[in-house]
């Protein structure tokens, strides 16, 4: 990712930036910048990621995840700051754990958890957590039970530390792929 803000942004947007740019990506997931969402807030960006296949030993689709960094010079409803993170995860899941009731508890303890090992202030958080679980019928009978954990979060940061908020959701993308939410993994480089 480039270190460069544009200049004609509000200082606290270029901060925000250059603190995402600098921080570290795992190396289990590919990171790319993509088109932010328009007409909800004066500036954003936005960003999608990959579990990296060779990083896994999971057959099948692996994990995915969507960062959004919204700003508004006036904070929207709900927002306690000029700031509004919104991200997405999902992951395959054993059908076994997929079954389990506390697995969406479990889903939000890991997103609380990156947040707070990132060191990522935040206030009005808010979020659901979805588990699938499919069966094959008819002439998909044959296709082996599957499931799916899905993530879906926001929250206000507090100050222009966002790169911080980015290590959180690269780690609860990981997490949610059966990787460590371990100190010194996806660290925020100075």
């Amino acid at each position: 990712m480039s270190t460069e803000a544009p200049e004609s942004l509000p200082a606290d947007v270029q901060s925000a930036i250059l603190s995402i740019r600098a921080a570290s990506l795992r190396d289990e997931l590919q990171v790319e910048e993509i088109e932010a969402p328009t007409g909800i807030a004066d500036h954003a960006i936005a960003f999608s990621c990959l579990v990296k296949s060779k990083t896994s030993e999971v057959s099948g689709s692996l994990g995915t995840g969507r960062f959004v960094m919204f700003w508004s010079s006036t904070p929207q409803e709900n927002w306690t700051t000029n700031f509004r993170i919104v991200c997405f995860a999902r992951s395959p899941l054993e059908t076994n754990i997929g079954a389990d009731d506390e697995s969406t508890d479990i889903t939000w303890d890991w997103l609380t958890d990156a947040l707070a090992l990132a060191g990522a202030e935040q206030s009005a958080i808010a979020g659901t957590t979805t588990r699938i679980v499919s069966s094959g019928h008819g002439m998909m009978s044959a296709e082996a039970d599957h499931a799916e954990i899905e993530l879906r979060a926001s929250w206000s940061p507090h100050g222009t530390d966002i790169g911080r908020h980015f290590v959180a959701w690269q780690n609860v993308v990981s997490v949610m792929s059966g990787f460590p939410l371990t100190p010194g993994v996806g660290e925020v480089h100075r």
